[in-house]
């Protein structure tokens, strides 16, 4: 049985938190984080909703192999979306901490 007021409680709790996280959902619209590859020669700067902002390319690869100019432009892209997807896990493992969810069963 839920005590009198509790389910009142319980859904401005959960408004409160659905209004935090869509907070915190358009922060991480504005942040950037920017990946690299060829020891920086490759840079891809994203925002953690994974809109690119930028691609930058050293001059000395111009002139480099097709291939291996795609592959850079690749790894430095898969390494911005891996910093982005762990920029976002930071922001929103806050609201899903202390209910107890199952692994994986996060926002």
């Amino acid at each position: 049985m839920i005590p009198k007021g509790g389910l009142g409680q319980l859904m401005k709790q959960a408004q409160q938190m659905q209004e935090n996280m869509k907070k915190a959902q358009e922060e991480l619209a504005k942040v950037e984080v920017e990946g690299q590859s060829g020891a920086g020669l490759v840079k891809v700067t994203i925002t953690c909703r994974f809109a690119v902002k930028k691609v930058a390319i050293d001059q000395s690869l111009l002139g480099e192999d097709k291939d291996m100019l795609e592959d850079l432009v690749m790894a430095a892209m898969n390494d911005a979306v891996a910093k982005a997807e762990a920029a976002t896990q930071a922001k929103m493992s806050g609201f899903t901490a202390g209910m107890n969810l199952p692994p994986g069963m996060g926002f």
